[in-house]
């Protein structure tokens, strides 16, 4: 028997919401679930390289992961406003992506500290330049009752990618018998690959298109920036007010890696902590977006702070490899009922004409306090060890949900018949 797909009477689409999500945002998830897995791949062994081979400290480590994400974010600013500014999403997005892809050969060829640190900021330069542009495309190319679903289905492919690169991490490691240097050289592929498919891929969405070219400026009004941003709703600052303390409270995947390192767990083992994190985080974003308008954003909200209160008390307080991967499975699952709510609150808060500079804003809250956040349990956990550092941010969890009851920013739209 077929199920029908419309009711041409009622000019209702029956089709499940997967289905109705449109193509582009399909193929802005394989780009990302490329890119993710080319940068997890480095990132699941970077921290244990900085460390284990160059002697940086787990302070440095923090800092060093705290700065490159808040670059990242405050450069989404700037080209959120551009994207905005300009009425052109693509080419933003082409450029930070392109940018990104360039950088995965240089951490091979790097011989020194130095030469691996500026690699990841340059990366993180081109994720801040692409991350507003695309999130702004998705928001502009799908209907609203959808928004929730659209984002969780690009954040789980998105983290596809992020549980595949350091699976492929893994088993390169052990086929060359450790050799961090080598394993790296496997980025490059799937870097490149990501930059063809949204070359190739993606049209410029015309949404995007506020204002006719004739009437836009040739280059952007860098002086209107914070103008633009003062044009945004009290509502949205109250989102951000909630966002920051959501950085605050997840501490860097870097972190996981370490306490893994800290329990004895062999190198080639390591990146198993990203995909187990990685895999949980996937299955969880498309249901949690797809299911969001009948639980209620904010129930989910809350839930993935509780989650996250109990990973990071998992990690603190039970010991060996049963707190290690039983707060790792609760922060992939925190992730995923999170993540693509925000974004799609963001989207819900923002008028269309301000959308890729409300993302950008969003963004560069959440890697400012992800840096506070970061120094903060690197210092922990210098100076009094891992379990405090991870109990800082279960108090953090809790205060985040005492913030969300008393927002009224979150909530998702009903659902469509």
């Amino acid at each position: 028997m077929v199920r029908p797909v419309a009711d041409s009477r009622l000019g209702l689409d029956l089709r499940p919401a997967w289905r109705r999500i449109p193509r582009a945002v399909w193929v802005l998830g394989g780009v990302s679930l490329f890119m993710d897995m080319s940068s997890e791949l480095v990132h699941a062994i970077l921290p244990v390289y900085l460390t284990g081979v160059l002697g940086l400290s787990v302070l440095a480590v923090g800092l060093i992961e705290g700065i490159a994400e808040a670059t990242a974010s405050m450069l989404k600013v700037v080209s959120g406003f551009v994207s905005d500014r300009v009425a052109r999403r693509k080419p933003l997005a082409l450029l930070g992506y392109g940018l990104a892809a360039l950088t995965k050969p240089v951490f091979p060829l790097a011989e020194s500290a130095i030469g691996v640190v500026t690699a990841r900021f340059v990366d993180r330069i081109g994720k801040g330049i692409r991350g507003a542009p695309r999130d702004a495309i998705v928001a502009d190319v799908t209907p609203v009752a959808l928004r929730d679903a659209a984002y969780g289905l690009r954040q789980g492919l998105d983290t596809v990618g992020a549980f595949l690169g350091p699976l492929l991490a893994m088993v390169f490691l052990w086929l060359w018998a450790g050799d961090m240097r080598a394993v790296l050289w496997v980025a490059v592929v799937p870097a490149m690959i990501a930059v063809a498919l949204l070359a190739f891929g993606v049209d410029e969405p015309a949404a995007t298109v506020i204002e006719p070219a004739s009437a836009r400026p040739s280059r952007p009004d860098w002086t209107s920036l914070w103008a633009g941003v003062r044009e945004l709703p009290a509502s949205f600052r109250h989102l951000l007010v909630l966002a920051a303390l959501f950085a605050l409270a997840r501490l860097s995947e870097a972190f996981l890696v370490l306490r893994a390192q800290q329990d004895g767990l062999a190198l080639v083992w390591i990146p198993l902590v990203l995909i187990v994190m990685s895999v949980t985080y996937s299955l969880v974003s498309y249901p949690a977006g797809a299911y969001a308008p009948r639980l209620g954003r904010r129930t989910l909200l809350a839930a993935s702070l509780l989650v996250l209160a109990a990973a990071q008390a998992a990690l603190a307080w039970l010991p060996g490899s049963a707190g290690l991967w039983l707060g790792v499975v609760l922060y992939g699952l925190h992730m995923g009922l999170s993540q693509g709510g925000l974004a799609a609150a963001v989207a819900e808060q923002a008028p269309p004409e301000l959308r890729a500079t409300a993302f950008g804003l969003f963004h560069f809250v959440t890697g400012l306090f992800q840096l506070v956040g970061a120094a903060l349990a690197g210092w922990l956990w210098t100076r009094y060890g891992s379990a405090v550092a991870f109990a800082s941010g279960a108090i953090w969890s809790l205060l985040a949900m005492s913030a969300l009851a008393i927002t009224r920013t979150t909530h998702a739209p009903a659902p469509q018949p």
